[in-house]
């Protein structure tokens, strides 16, 4: 065998290894490494709101409801818009993922809008635009902050989620409609992945975030524990997450097992 075929055959290797590696890996968390930070980040942009929302049946509002529900249809387009603009300003892949979900947390509460026949108020979708003056000060203040340094970019996106589960928290307390309960419980649960991969990137960069809405010992519980990941829609739905996670698991590692097979049989081939 020639030394030109033995080096051929051994980058060959270094090849299927580390696809390998990185195909079995894909499904382990949304992880994220820009300029050696190191963040996780759940996409749940796969959750498909319409099917869940759709499932559970039409119920009465309450006042406190309806304003619960155009409050966080701004308030999560809020996240979206101050995150989509300090990408723009730093070019940082947290916010563009992290934005991503927030549009997909701001359609949520669009659908039960159109469930209940309420009045939209996103008029305009155009970024910064809403139609609660608070929202569009509050808009202002965070992105004028968020343009001072990265760190202080970093800041403002845990303090957008950690307002957001303060928020959801009360809003779900005044809630008895079974939709609008599922969904706050999900884009809570999505708050709190984010405000845990802001943490880590902000002690990435030198900083300490002290939580300014929620409870410090509920900061220090959330920033604590693990991702919650799965396709689960709501915290009711944690056990049939769970299950949906294990079955995922192992039809990835048979996946990843065949795969492995075909390309390592392939390369004993290439040496007979």
């Amino acid at each position: 065998m020639s030394n030109k075929k033995i080096i051929t055959g051994f980058i060959l290797l270094l090849v299927i290894l580390s696809s390998i590696s990185a195909y079995g890996n894909q499904n382990k968390g949304y992880g994220q490494n820009q300029g050696g930070q190191v963040y996780q980040l759940y996409d749940d942009t796969q959750v498909n709101h319409q099917q869940e929302i759709g499932s559970y049946p039409v119920e009465e509002l309450s006042q406190e409801e309806i304003d619960g529900l155009l409050l966080m249809r701004e308030e999560e387009k809020l996240a979206r818009d101050v995150y989509l603009e300090l990408y723009d300003i730093w070019g940082q892949q947290i916010f563009l993922n992290i934005a991503n979900s927030e549009g997909t947390h701001t359609n949520a509460v669009k659908l039960l809008l159109d469930k209940y026949n309420l009045t939209d108020p996103v008029t305009n979708d155009t970024r910064g635009a809403f139609t609660n003056q608070d929202m569009a000060e509050l808009y202002n203040v965070l992105v004028e902050k968020g343009s001072v340094s990265l760190l202080d970019a970093l800041m403002v996106g845990a303090t957008v989620e950690d307002l957001d589960i303060n928020d959801l928290k009360k809003l779900n307390e005044i809630s008895d409609n079974q939709d609008i309960t599922a969904v706050y419980n999900n884009l809570e649960k999505g708050s709190r992945n984010h405000l845990r991969s802001f943490t880590r990137v902000i002690e990435q960069n030198g900083g300490i975030y002290e939580p300014q809405y929620i409870s410090e010992s509920e900061y220090n519980e959330i920033i604590s524990s693990e991702m919650e990941t799965g396709t689960g829609y709501s915290a009711n739905s944690a056990v049939q997450a769970g299950q949906s996670n294990q079955y995922n698991a192992s039809s990835s590692n048979n996946e990843s097992k065949n795969v492995f097979e075909r390309m390592w049989q392939g390369f004993m081939n290439w040496f007979r």
